[in-house]
């Protein structure tokens, strides 16, 4: 009992520290749908364990009704992880979540469809994900690893580094070590995709503007 209260605490001081509208652990442990998901996936978690399936998804089911958070029994969740609103996210049964991740509304953590077994990715250690971003497949995000907001990522992701796009591309952050994983900047990010197509765009005004030139040197 005394370990899973420190446990308790551990998370709750999580959201303290992750969330500036947090006032108190007790505001946070009443009112927050992520922490109530997390508590009820434990339990759901246990069931599923002991090969109880059907009262570990009763007790799923009830926590996704309650909190707009899915998270199938079988899936594993490490410590203190902070989920952000929440409302929309939906974790699969073979997904695994590290210790100190912090999930924002809208994400999937989830399969293609295509394989047996093992399904689901696997995030590491402080992880990411952003709002409405879909991880998808059996693969590993490494530790320390950021997912911005609407990407689609299909393949695996090294530590320390930064998905963005759809599909995503990997963008490595250097210079600056990393702590948490919330501060990344999921506004002001470059998409690799994107500038390349701008590079693209500017080298086609470029021919174009060469070949009105020399078609008025030809007619004058």
């Amino acid at each position: 009992m005394a370990k899973r209260m420190t446990r308790l605490g551990g998370l709750l001081a999580a959201y303290q520290r992750r969330d500036p509208a947090a006032r108190s652990k007790l505001e946070i442990f009443l009112l927050y749908p992520g922490v109530h998901a997390v508590i009820y996936h434990r339990i759901a978690h246990w069931l599923y364990r002991h090969h109880r399936f059907f009262l570990a998804r009763c007790v799923s089911q009830w926590s996704r009704f309650w909190t707009g958070i899915e998270i199938h029994p079988g899936a594993t969740i490490g410590h203190r992880l902070v989920i952000d609103h929440g409302m929309g996210i939906v974790i699969g049964e073979t997904a695994e979540v590290g210790d100190d991740c912090l999930i924002y509304q809208g994400v999937t953590l989830g399969g293609t469809g295509k394989d047996q077994g093992k399904r689901h990715p696997t995030l590491g250690n402080n992880v990411l994900v952003g709002s409405g971003a879909k991880v998808l497949g059996p693969f590993s995000v490494g530790d320390n690893s950021r997912i911005a907001a609407g990407a689609v990522v299909l393949e695996e992701v090294p530590p320390n580094c930064t998905a963005v796009g759809v599909p995503a591309q990997i963008v490595r952050v250097d210079g600056k070590p990393v702590y948490y994983a919330d501060d990344v900047d999921q506004i002001h990010m470059q998409n690799p995709v994107l500038e390349e197509l701008k590079a693209l765009n500017r080298r086609i005004s470029q021919l174009e503007e060469e070949i009105k030139k020399n078609t008025e040197e030809r007619t004058a």
